[in-house]
């Protein structure tokens, strides 16, 4: 998703939590660390994050007003802590928000498995009732599709 954004000038912009002086993601700590597989470019933004939502106490919705963005298309790790919570924050924004459906993830809970947690999750959004912007779920494909067509 991050190479297509690229391809096409939007921005992209990674968030990472800043758990400096609470014991967990502290700063440059092996459990602070991105995952190998994501590629951060010197283009991108990164924004820490201070809590489950990121718009909490952080540099986002900052640097969103300056670059002109008011559509959020939203991927990223614990489904049920982090991207629920922005996602609820955003709302509230009145941004125009995309849910990549098959572009978040979490890990097992007690009394549900991961895509328990992601499917539940992908129909709570699908139903949301937004304030003046709009939700939408879709797969990373049909994204693919509409961005083949600007």
């Amino acid at each position: 998703m991050a190479k297509l954004f690229r391809k096409l000038n939007f921005p992209v912009i990674y968030i990472q939590h800043d758990g400096t002086g609470s014991g967990e993601f502290e700063k440059n700590s092996i459990e602070w660390e991105n995952l190998d597989e994501l590629d951060v470019q010197s283009s991108d933004h990164r924004i820490d994050k201070y809590a489950n939502d990121v718009f909490y106490k952080s540099k986002l919705q900052t640097k969103l007003a300056t670059l002109g963005v008011n559509e959020l298309i939203i991927t990223g790790c614990a489904t049920d802590f982090c991207v629920e919570s922005t996602i609820q924050s955003a709302l509230v924004k009145d941004y125009n928000i995309t849910v990549v459906e098959d572009g978040h993830t979490t890990g097992e809970r007690p009394q549900l498995t991961a895509k328990q947690v992601i499917d539940h999750y992908n129909w709570v959004w699908k139903n949301m009732i937004p304030t003046k912007g709009q939700i939408s779920v879709v797969k990373t494909e049909h994204i693919q599709q509409f961005t083949n067509k600007i």
